[in-house]
């Protein structure tokens, strides 16, 4: 299993930039306060925090999939290789090479899974044969697809599914993806085999990626870098290194102390004591 080394994007450009966001819903409700954040160009940056964080207004924000649900960006700005994305229409921005791959996977249930597939070269010009390529590479790295590629994608399992999006979203030849949840609803092996492949991709493709998190013990072990959010804001970043064994993430993110592992109910009681909201 790759366990990345957070050195590795030390010498990285800044590939995305969020400096001081803000974003309402419904003109009326504050979802994200003053949050910032940088991705270094080529890493894996993981983005942690539980239900409501507000992981995906992030990374909807960045997308600007998020004018879908009624949500602006009121303040800051979202630089990607120095340019304001802020305000860009979604199918522009994926010409730019940002590419979201949403939370609960989002395929289309009537198609197979290589129309699916299909699906994610619409922007792309180059021609059939550089489309076809591609979908070769997919499937060197999604082999389960390959043998599925006939199959209604409704009927396929979650973790099919999973790779289905994330691999429609490759057909893009994106420099960057936006990936939500990935773990969600995926038992533990299967979890590990989308991390392993997400790795390989970075690895071997030079894609980079920002992924929202609730699970921070696989995030962590995959990512170079990371965020963490709670109610909106960023509460605490670092190298994955450093956060693994900072005494506040190892507590009540990964239910671990000096002591040893704690319960549940010791750990919903530290919330209330966290260091940083106090």
């Amino acid at each position: 299993m790759l366990d990345a080394s957070p050195s590795d994007t030390t010498t990285q450009t800044t590939l995305l930039e969020v400096n001081n966001i803000e974003v309402l819903y419904n003109h009326v409700i504050l979802a994200l306060k003053g949050v910032s954040l940088s991705v270094p160009k080529g890493g894996i940056t993981a983005l942690l925090g539980g239900n409501g964080a507000g992981k995906s207004t992030t990374l909807k924000a960045i997308s600007n999939l998020i004018h879908s649900e009624r949500g602006e960006v009121t303040k800051g700005t979202i630089l990607y290789e120095g340019r304001n994305m802020v305000g860009l229409d979604p199918a522009d921005l994926v010409k730019s090479g940002v590419v979201q791959v949403m939370e609960g996977r989002h395929c289309f249930e009537h198609l197979t899974v290589e129309e699916n597939l299909l699906t994610g070269a619409y922007t792309r010009t180059d021609g059939r044969a550089a489309v076809a390529a591609e979908l070769e590479l997919v499937y060197e790295y999604f082999p389960r697809l390959k043998e599925r590629r006939k199959s209604q994608a409704g009927y396929t399992s979650g973790g099919e599914q999973q790779m289905t999006a994330i691999g429609r979203a490759l057909m893009s030849r994106p420099s960057m993806i936006l990936l939500d949840e990935p773990s969600m609803g995926l038992a533990p092996q299967l979890v590990e085999q989308i991390f392993e492949i997400v790795a390989r991709l970075n690895r071997e493709q030079g894609v980079t990626f920002l992924l929202a998190e609730q699970n921070t013990n696989v995030a962590l072990r995959y990512a170079h870098t990371g965020f963490i959010m709670e109610n909106g804001r960023i509460v605490m970043e670092g190298t994955a290194e450093a956060l693994r064994e900072n005494p506040d993430v190892k507590e009540f993110y990964l239910g671990m102390s000096d002591k040893g592992r704690k319960s549940f109910r010791d750990v919903r009681s530290y919330r209330r004591r966290k260091r940083w909201l106090a």
